[in-house]
């Protein structure tokens, strides 16, 4: 293949870009925004698209972040693609704080407070009594959710739709350059 690597990154190193890029975390947020302002659609799709992919992250659903947030974004009109990506909100270094904070929030709404405070948390424990995790976790999902949508829609929006505008520009200018150039010959 043209692009391929000439040696594949061992497991090893493939689990350690997962958790820290080998380019650096400012160096990734920044190519992140990149792609996501490139990808084919209007500033709303694109916008909403991410916005779902990064409010499904923060559901107690890990396995299906990329289903729920593709079949969310698809059903307001967003762009899939934008909704994979921005899934990434939710990552090994988020998912513990996420977590915690829907499971606070949630047995903060339902009345029961932290009622896990006051037992010793097992893997046996939380399969003998799923619900008493789920549940919450289910609930304080719901707002921060809805709240994350909004926090990254507004911005993102306004933010693809200059760089969209500025980029037509730049291609218009190109074009006009291009045409001048060619005619004086």
């Amino acid at each position: 293949m043209l692009f391929d690597r000439r040696h594949k990154p061992s497991i090893g190193v493939r689990t350690r870009n997962l958790f820290w890029p080998r380019i650096g975390w400012s160096r990734a947020t920044k190519y992140l925004a990149h792609r996501v302002r490139r990808i084919p659609g209007t500033p709303y799709a694109i916008a909403a698209g991410f916005a779902c992919g990064a409010a499904i992250s923060m559901t107690p659903f890990p396995g299906f972040h990329f289903i729920l947030a593709g079949i969310l974004a698809w059903v307001i009109g967003g762009s899939i693609l934008a909704s994979a990506i921005g899934t990434a909100v939710g990552n090994p270094w988020t998912f513990p704080f996420i977590w915690i904070w829907i499971y606070q929030l949630g047995g903060w709404i339902l009345g029961t407070g932290d009622a896990l405070a006051e037992r010793t948390i097992t893997l046996g424990y939380l399969l003998d009594h799923p619900m008493d995790v789920f549940l919450p976790m289910l609930v304080g999902s719901i707002p921060t959710a809805s709240l994350v949508w909004i926090i990254f829609f507004l911005p993102l929006r306004r933010m693809v739709e200059s760089y969209q505008v500025h980029r037509r520009a730049r291609l218009e200018r190109r074009a006009i350059a291009n045409t001048g150039a060619g005619g004086a010959e």
